[in-house]
């Protein structure tokens, strides 16, 4: 898989958040915690979990290579790996393949190795757009949405105290990922990170123009897990969801 620069991490907030990287093969994590509880240790902490968690997912390919291939709904035939069982079920409730909530899956349990291990306040894990988030303060998320005029200029209000929850954005016109639409941003967020990822993708997929926005945003009606859900298209935007939406500058 190519690299792809992701300069958007430049403006993560870091006197709120303190950030390093953690990258192995194919996840490039952002993680940020609030300064008082950084610690240095946290890094090897992060990368043995992910190195840990994509050896097991590997072996469970090499066995059942169609895990990975599939793009719909897929039941295990051998023996899965919980995390494995975990994301096959977050995607086929969205309708897509297991593959379809993998970068949540890396966020979520890099986040989780740092909660057992470590007292942190607040905490984000960024990968690759798809967010595993502890936050206690509200927080202004701003919406990257590649060459849309709408890009950086709408931020969903995470309010405070929500605690865990998964903030997930896929696109058909920004990035490496695989998307049959052509939205320039899809942007979900649950408690499950990893349902969030799926139905991120899903939704996504249902954007082929800016005609779509409304019917997509009235499917997600059938997704009550949904707690805020913004598509941008072009000029065209649609939002649902209990979440304040906020203009920036």
């Amino acid at each position: 898989m190519k690299y792809e620069q992701r300069f958007y991490r430049n403006k993560f907030n870091s006197q709120r958040f303190r950030g390093f990287q953690v990258s192995h093969r194919e996840t490039d994590l952002w993680i940020g915690v609030d300064p008082d509880s950084f610690e240095n240790e946290m890094e090897e902490v992060v990368r043995r979990k992910i190195v840990e968690l994509r050896q097991k997912l590997d072996v469970y390919i090499e066995s059942e290579p169609q895990f990975a291939k599939s793009l719909i709904p897929y039941n295990s035939v051998n023996a899965a790996p919980a995390e494995a069982k975990e994301m096959a079920q977050a995607a086929a409730r969205a309708g897509i393949g297991p593959m379809g909530s993998v970068a949540g899956l890396f966020s979520r349990e890099a986040g989780r190795a740092i909660l057992e291990n470590f007292s942190v306040k607040e905490l984000v894990i960024e990968n690759g757009g798809d967010i595993f988030a502890l936050l206690k303060k509200e927080l202004v998320l701003s919406v990257f949405a590649g060459s849309s005029p709408l890009s950086e200029k709408i931020g969903i209000v995470i309010p405070a105290g929500i605690g865990e929850v998964g903030i997930c954005t896929s696109a058909g016109t920004v990035g490496p990922s695989f998307s049959f639409g052509k939205a320039d941003a899809v942007a979900v967020i649950c408690r499950d990170v990893l349902l969030a990822d799926a139905l991120a993708t899903a939704l996504g997929n249902e954007v082929k123009s800016p005609e779509d926005v409304e019917k997509v945003i009235g499917r997600a009606e059938e997704f009550p897990e949904i707690l805020s859900l913004l598509i941008i298209c072009k000029d065209k935007v649609g939002i649902t969801g209990g979440f304040e939406i906020k203009l920036l500058k």
